[in-house]
Formats: C-alpha cells, sequence, structure tokens
C-alpha cells in the first residue's frame, strides 16, 4: 500500500466517525425540538401531506433484517420518494445505538410497543431556519457521496 493509499485510507476513516457523530448530535438535537419523525408509517404520512419540510431520511436496518422484504419495499418506496423531492438519505445500521440515543426502553414490557425505528425523517418547518452543525455535516456528506455515485450513503452506529 502507497503512502498516497495510507492517508486516503485515514482520512475516509475519520470523515466517518465526523459523519457518524454528527448524525448522532442531529437526531438527538432534532428529537428535543421535536423535529424527528419516527416510522415507516408516520414518515409516509409527513412526506404526503408536508415533503418540503423533510430535510433528512435515516433508513435504519440491521444485518438479521436484510431478508425482510416487505421492509426493503418500504425502503425502496421511500428512498424513491426522497430522490424526487432532494431529500437526502443515508443508510444506517446499529439498530440497539439508535435506541439508546433516542432514550428507547432497553426492553418492552409487554406493555409498550417499541417503536419503528427503520424509517425517520428530520424536518425543518419552512416557519423557522433551523441550524444545526450536524445538519449541515450530514448534508454535505451526502452531496459529497452522489458526487462519487453513492445516491445513498451508509453509516454503521456503534454501541458505547
Amino acid at each position: 500500500m502507497t503512502l498516497e493509499e495510507l492517508v486516503a485510507c485515514d482520512n475516509a476513516a475519520q470523515k466517518m466517525q465526523t459523519v457518524t457523530a454528527a448524525v448522532e448530535e442531529l437526531l438527538v438535537a432534532a428529537q428535543r425540538q421535536d423535529r424527528l419523525t419516527v416510522g415507516v408509517y408516520e414518515s409516509a404520512k409527513l412526506m404526503n401531506v408536508d415533503p418540503d419540510s423533510v430535510v433528512l431520511c435515516l433508513l435504519a436496518i440491521d444485518e438479521e433484517e436484510e431478508g425482510d422484504i416487505a421492509l426493503q419495499i418500504h425502503f425502496t418506496l421511500i428512498q424513491s420518494f426522497c430522490c424526487d423531492n432532494d431529500i437526502n438519505i443515508v443508510r444506517v445500521s446499529g439498530m440497539q445505538r439508535l435506541a439508546q440515543l433516542l432514550g428507547e426502553p432497553a426492553e418492552t414490557q409487554g406493555t409498550t410497543e417499541a417503536r419503528d425505528l427503520h424509517c425517520l425523517l428530520v424536518t425543518n418547518p419552512h416557519t423557522d431556519a433551523w441550524k444545526s452543525h450536524g445538519l449541515v455535516e450530514v448534508a454535505s456528506y451526502c452531496e459529497e457521496s452522489r458526487g462519487n455515485n453513492q445516491w445513498v450513503p451508509y453509516i454503521s452506529l456503534q454501541e458505547r
């Protein structure tokens, strides 16, 4: 491996860490400010009513769920809608970390059903100019990925 290749690999790893941290920061901030829509069905309803308010779509799935055909169909439809409406999309793995970030209970006791964390939308209503460093970082990463012909970039959230 050449020095240039080593530097490129190190830069890519550092960029991935930065983007992962930005996504985590963004999700926590969006939830705190009631700018986060959680769930495939809820997200589809919002995108149907007000697609212009959506600034980021996160599609989350872990490896063991990759074979879920119904979920893959939902993802395909959501991705298509997002592309048609210029909404940034990121694929995410690490459902346990995602649940941890959003304050989901570790185990449901049968009394409450766990929220569907497979699709998350970050919104920015037209009446408000919400500025978030995390949102700027993720949007930049999405744009850079599209420039490299990777239309739906992927990140992995690591448990802590």
